[in-house]
C-alpha cells in the first residue's frame, strides 16, 4: 500500500522506528524497550508495508535508514516530544508536579548546572532531569533537531530560529601559576601578554571564539602553543608551567581556594560574557520547561557561587 489517506500508522510502530534508527539496531532497540527481537522486526516490516517502501537498509552488519525512513524517523521523533509535552501538560492541569526536563549545555556549564538543578529540584522533587554535556558543535546540532526542552550555551548560534535569554555573566579570565613573573603585574598591556605562551580552548569552542573576537576588535591575534578540549586540561597544564590559560571564572572555585592558580590582571580582561538559556523558536515549553525557564532566570544569583575575582585592577 503506498502513503495515502488509508495509512494506518501506529504510534508504536513510530516508536519502535525511533528506536532502531536511535540505536542503529534491532537487537538493542528490542532490549531498550523490552521486546523480543522478532516482535520489533513484525512491528517495523508492518510499517514499510503501510507506508509501501523500506525503511531500513542492511550494509554489511550494520543497518541505515532509507531516504523514506529518515524522513518518517522525523516524524516519529516530533510526535514523540508531543506526547511527552502533552503528558506534562495534562499532569498540570491535574495538579500533578511531575515531569521530565530534557537540557542539553556546553562543556563549562557542569560547573554551575548541577547547583541550579539542586535548587530546581528542591521546588520540584518528582521530575525527572536528563542533562547532556557536551561541546559547543554537539548543542548545536541538539537545537537544529530539535531534540532537548532547552541549552544552556554561550553565545547562541545565529543560523537557527531561537528563543533566548540572559541569565548569569560568564567572565572570561587570564590565569597563570602562581610564582609566573606576570602575576604581581597590574593591567599588563596586550601587547606584552601575547608574547607569552598560550594553551586554549579548541578552535570553535564558545570561549576561543570569544577570545579571538576581542583580540581581533584590537587588531591583535594570539597563537595558541597548545590546544586543549577540556577546561580541567587547560587548568593542569598552566598548574604544571607551561603557559597561560584564558577560562571562564566558573571553572576557578577550587583552585583559587587552594592557590593552585592565579588571576592575572590584563588590560581589557575579564572579557564580559554571559550564559544563555536557549529555545527553538516557536516550540511550546512544557509546564516543567517553563518552570524550570523561570527558575533559573529568578534565583540564579542564589543558588550559583561564583568565585571572587581577587583584588586586582582591571
Amino acid at each position: 500500500m503506498g502513503v495515502g489517506v488509508g495509512m494506518n500508522v501506529t504510534f508504536r510502530q513510530l516508536k519502535l522506528l525511533e528506536a532502531v534508527a536511535r540505536l542503529s539496531s534491532f537487537t538493542r532497540a528490542s532490549e531498550e524497550l523490552h521486546l523480543t527481537q522478532p516482535a520489533v522486526s513484525t512491528q517495523i516490516k508492518q510499517l514499510e508495508d503501510e507506508v509501501g517502501m523500506p525503511l531500513f537498509e542492511q550494509l554489511g552488519k550494520k543497518i541505515f535508514l532509507t531516504e523514506a525512513g529518515r524522513e518518517m524517523y522525523e516524524f516519529s521523533r516530533n510526535i514523540a516530544r508531543q506526547f511527552v509535552d502533552i503528558e506534562s501538560v495534562l499532569d498540570d492541569m491535574r495538579g500533578v508536579k511531575r515531569g521530565s526536563l530534557k537540557l542539553v549545555a556546553t562543556a563549562t556549564c557542569k560547573y554551575f548546572a548541577p547547583y541550579l538543578l539542586a535548587g530546581f529540584s528542591k521546588l520540584h522533587d518528582n521530575v525527572q532531569v536528563h542533562l547532556e554535556i557536551t561541546n559547543r558543535e554537539n548543542v548545536v546540532t541538539a537545537l537544529q533537531e530539535n531534540v532537548p526542552d532547552m541549552a544552556i550555551m554561550g553565545t547562541p548560534p545565529d543560523e537557527i530560529p531561537l528563543n533566548y535569554r540572559a541569565f548569569m555573566e560568564n567572565p572570561l579570565v587570564v590565569i597563570a601559576h602562581p610564582e609566573h613573573p606576570l602575576v604581581h603585574e597590574q593591567r599588563i598591556p596586550l601587547e606584552e601578554l601575547l608574547k607569552e605562551n598560550f594553551i586554549l580552548r579548541e578552535k570553535g569552542s564558545g570561549t576561543r571564539n570569544a577570545v579571538e573576537r576581542f583580540l581581533q576588535g584590537r587588531n591583535l591575534s594570539v597563537t595558541a602553543t597548545m590546544e586543549m578540549s577540556r577546561n580541567e586540561a587547560i587548568k593542569h597544564a598552566v598548574m604544571a608551567g607551561l603557559g597561560l590559560g584564558i577560562v571562564s571564572l566558573h571553572t576557578l572555585e577550587f583552585e583559587l581556594k587552594l592557590k593552585k592558580l592565579a588571576i592575572l590582571s590584563v588590560e581589557g580582561f575579564p572579557i564580559m560574557k554571559e550564559w544563555y538559556l536557549v529555545t527553538r523558536s516557536g516550540k511550546r515549553m512544557s509546564p516543567i520547561a517553563q518552570a524550570f525557564h523561570d527558575f533559573v532566570l529568578n534565583e540564579t544569583h542564589n543558588v550559583v557561587p561564583l568565585p571572587q575575582i581577587p583584588n586586582i585592577i582591571i
